[in-house]
């Protein structure tokens, strides 16, 4: 962790101390190509004798999760909570609860749970969110299926997600909605932008990289707010997860773990 910056960010991540970084775990790689999504949909086990609409099978998931050093009770409880296949092709449904990423059109895939849980336990970690028990107001950047969109419903009092690519905001829009999942506004729109009038937000998750984290983000975060999204490390070629905390003197900031998330682009499609 650095020292609370006053000045306009984002700064050069060079700036960031060495002991912050948590690199010598494995990368986190929530969005890989679709070839490699579809190997492993080949070489993951397929449960057998669960029902998908069960908690069995989404209780293994959290074990597992819980085994691999997630310690967030709330982000595994909600994980319990939101089942997971009914955000995939059919065809897929039976990978689930795999750990791994999973095709959900456009070039694009459903994160890992691993990744999913990883980057709402540092939102949980900040000031605000220890501090009430949930992440208050949360504006979510690429909505995708909807997945992540509804584990955050049911970690916050309202959500905002945008998604920049028109059939999967609708995509998005059809699961929740078959869901009944509550207080999520989704939003066709360009997330480097973010959402002034819904703003300022407790609690920001990104889930795409660009160079620099958007200015706009940051002027949206509210005092005693978390942001949590990847961007590019000092070495100009891998992708860190970012921490920003928001202080009464600054804006404070953590490296974490190495990370590989799709490119983020601005503009709708």
């Amino acid at each position: 962790m650095t020292k609370p910056r006053t000045g306009r960010f984002p700064a050069s991540l060079d700036a960031v101390a060495p002991g912050a970084r948590a690199g010598a775990g494995a990368t986190l790689r929530p969005q890989r190509p679709l070839a490699e999504a579809a190997r492993d949909q080949r070489q993951q086990s397929t449960p057998t004798g669960l029902g998908l609409d069960g908690t069995a099978v989404r209780t293994r998931m959290v074990e597992r999760l819980r085994a691999d050093g997630v310690l967030s009770e709330p982000v595994l409880q909600a994980m319990l909570a939101v089942p997971r296949h009914r955000f995939v092709d059919s065809a897929l449904a039976n990978q689930a609860y795999e750990d791994t990423s999973l095709p959900i059109g456009l070039g694009q895939t459903i994160s890992k749970p691993s990744v999913v849980a990883r980057m709402l336990e540092w939102c949980f970690l900040g000031e605000t969110a220890r501090a009430r028990g949930h992440l208050g107001k949360v504006l979510e950047i690429g909505t995708g299926c909807g997945y992540q969109a509804a584990v955050l419903a049911a970690l916050s009092r309202h959500v905002v997600s945008i998604e920049r690519l028109g059939p999967l905001h609708q995509l998005a829009r059809s699961h929740l909605g078959t869901l009944g999942v509550h207080h999520v506004r989704l939003i066709h729109g360009d997330g480097m932008r973010g959402h002034a009038p819904g703003g300022p937000y407790d609690t920001i998750v990104a889930a795409a990289g660009g160079e620099d984290l958007p200015a706009a983000w940051l002027d949206q975060l509210a005092l005693g707010g978390r942001l949590v999204a990847p961007a590019l490390a000092a070495d100009g070629r891998s992708q860190v997860l970012v921490i920003v905390d928001r202080r009464a003197d600054g804006w404070q900031r953590t490296v974490g773990e190495t990370v590989q998330f799709v490119p983020l682009k601005s503009g709708i499609a």
